[in-house]
């Protein structure tokens, strides 16, 4: 509300700190060798196969919206100046950017309900962010709004996603519950024409893919799954009709029974809390733990606003990111567990005439600390010796994205929680349930929080639809042996599109994901106005750049397979096939990218005028 701004706590709790204990005594060969034995247990065949819910009859359904009543709807077809595909935090800002960029006519095309992305399905009892709010929200400055928490539940990021789409007119020409089937450039109009799964036939002068980096619901391919005889769904889309209550009421609907949760990553760890204080048993199935950090999560101080000067969220953002890049800072503006652990793993300090061999080896000291003291942070909280022992990580730091949470560890000690230890994952499902090492499981209900495909995916499969350009070659076809662009936002052969930036497609990889929205919706919107502003009506890549940025991508690649191959299997080293990678779907910079020398080159570009390196034509023959 105007005049009220409340502010991050000054000093949070500190999880367990860099350095702290157990490196005095660390053996390098015996944390190896015990980090390898623990990474064999899950190196298992089929441990990366899932099903695919746009054929698969029996579990097509998971894919269904439980949220908004489907409303049925005659087709359209009409013209409008850019059609945005994605209506999540990509999407919504790239509108919001155009629309300052004097952009009228705007379509948000999206599967969901509404808008939100992410944070429309994802609606599972104690869903939250695990970056801080007052920089993973967007734009609140302009909306004149502070969090109410340090880490804010999903429906206040959904609600603020609302409130942005609603101040920039971005929801009356939306089309929801509409999926994009086919865009193809139209070389005699010269615009995009869009086909959806409604019948509707869209032409477009700009076509902007903003679909999202964590999309495509994942859901593992287990013997027997159609089967089972309960209830199932997935964590995003949590079946509230079943389960009953809502994301901060009692799930009233378990209180008779027995649930099987299949996933402990962000989604599973997070609706653990809720599940035992609801259900009469749960059985949470892990088959890696997960480094559960101290969250410190609590509402946000009133006072937060006051010495507040302009720019004061993209400065936070900038701390933040300057941080987890190892760079110095006068102050740690967010001072949590990214910038105690993440920073120190990813960044270990290096002293002045040290070799790279010292250097290795104290980042593993460093490493190992942090990992020890998780381990610790275990035995303190969970009463079952043998139940910590099993919910004990036992692999570096970054082998898997690491988590924060203050509930989900002390939820073991409730006597209607048990933790089943599957390494190899789960063996099978019957009628009654899971079944792991001959065991059966009778369950009423099985929950998958088996979250959703990596990063990594592909654009052109996280896009979901054919997207055909000059020549009747598709984006799926030009990319085949990896991403080729212009800043990852523009690739040759598909003018007037434009790319929201995002991993595997040559821009950077933050963990702070709205700061690159941010600046890709920006340079998007300022892009497209500028074009429009000179009469521009065709913009393609020339091969030149688009052959020169690729290099330089190519250039900049590490190839780290030897050393995430001794990580415990994850999304984050391709399920134990980092040699997988592609130099060509890497970043602009070393490892994850240079942030903030990826920002320059954008704002220079723009700041220059010269659209250098794209080839511009004027029509007649353009509406």
């Amino acid at each position: 509300m105007p005049g009220f701004h409340p502010t991050a706590p000054s000093s949070p709790p500190r999880g367990p700190a860099a350095g702290a204990g157990g490196a005095a005594n660390y053996d390098p060969e015996t944390v190896r060798a015990k980090y390898l034995a623990e990474r064999d247990k899950r190196l298992v065949p089929g441990r990366a196969d899932i099903r695919d819910l746009g054929t698969d009859e029996h579990f097509a359904r998971y894919r269904n919206d439980p949220f908004t009543p489907f409303i049925e709807r005659e087709p359209v077809a009409d013209e409008v100046d850019v059609v945005i595909v994605g209506g999540g935090i990509a999407g919504v800002l790239a509108g919001a950017r155009l629309r300052k960029a004097g952009i009228e006519r705007i379509r948000i095309v999206d599967q969901a309900g509404g808008i939100g992305g992410t944070w429309y399905w994802n609606r599972y009892p104690g869903v939250m962010c695990d970056v801080e709010s007052y920089s993973y929200l967007p734009m609140l400055e302009e909306l004149d709004y502070i969090p109410t928490r340090r880490y804010a539940f999903g429906e206040e990021i959904r609600s603020h996603l609302e409130a942005i789409a609603d101040r920039f007119d971005l929801v009356a020409d939306a089309r929801f519950h509409t999926g994009v089937t086919r865009a193809e450039w139209d070389e005699d109009a010269a615009r995009w024409l869009i086909r959806t799964d409604r019948g509707d036939e869209i032409s477009c002068r700009w076509y902007v893919l903003a679909v999202g980096i964590l999309n495509l619901l994942k859901l593992p391919a287990l013997p027997g799954m159609e089967d089972f005889a309960g209830r199932s769904f997935h964590t995003a889309r949590w079946d509230y009709e079943y389960t009953g209550g809502g994301p901060h009421a009692p799930l009233t609907g378990l209180k008779d029974k027995v649930v099987a949760l299949i996933g402990t990553g962000a989604s599973g760890i997070q609706c653990v809390p809720p599940l035992a204080e609801s259900a009469k048993h749960v059985y949470v199935f892990q088959r890696t733990p997960s480094a559960i950090g101290e969250r410190g999560n609590r509402p946000t101080d009133p006072g937060f606003a006051h010495g507040l000067e302009p720019g004061w969220q993209r400065d936070r953002m900038d701390n933040f990111q300057a941080i987890v890049m190892g760079r110095p800072v006068e102050a740690d503006l967010v001072d949590d567990g990214w910038t105690h652990h993440y920073a120190a793993v990813q960044h270990p300090p290096r002293r002045e005439g040290m070799t790279t061999a010292e250097l290795l080896r104290s980042g593993e000291e460093i490493d190992y600390s942090i990992m020890d003291a998780h381990r610790r942070r275990i035995e303190e909280l969970v009463a079952d010796p043998a139940t910590a022992e099993i919910l004990k990580p036992y692999y570096r730091y970054l082998c898997k994205r690491p988590c924060f949470h203050d509930e989900y560890l002390p939820a073991f000690n409730n006597p209607n929680v048990t933790l089943i230890d599957c390494p190899a994952g789960i063996e099978r499902i019957t009628k009654q349930g899971p079944v792991i090492d001959g065991k059966q499981f009778d369950v009423d209900c099985i929950i998958y929080g088996t979250g959703f495909e990596r990063e990594l995916t592909p654009l052109f499969r996280r896009a979901g639809h054919d997207i055909v350009g000059r020549g009747g070659v598709t984006l799926a076809e030009k990319w085949a042996d990896g991403a080729a662009s212009l800043f990852g936002m523009m690739s040759r052969g598909f003018p007037n599109m434009f790319v929201m930036p995002a991993p595997g497609q040559q821009a950077v990889v933050t963990v702070n994901y709205t700061q690159l929205a941010v600046l890709g919706a920006e340079f998007i919107g300022s892009a497209i106005g500028m074009l429009e502003d000179q009469g521009v009506e065709v913009v393609d890549v020339s091969a030149e750049a688009e052959e020169a940025w690729t290099q330089k991508i190519v250039d900049s690649f590490v190839d780290s397979s030897a050393l995430m191959s001794a990580c415990t299997p994850s999304r984050i080293n391709n399920e134990g096939h980092p040699e997988a990678n592609n130099p060509r779907n890497g970043n602009y910079g070393r490892g994850f990218g240079d942030w903030f020398a990826y920002r320059d080159v954008l704002e220079q570009w723009l700041e220059a005028g010269r659209f250098e390196g794209l080839e511009l034509e004027a029509r007649s023959t353009a509406s």
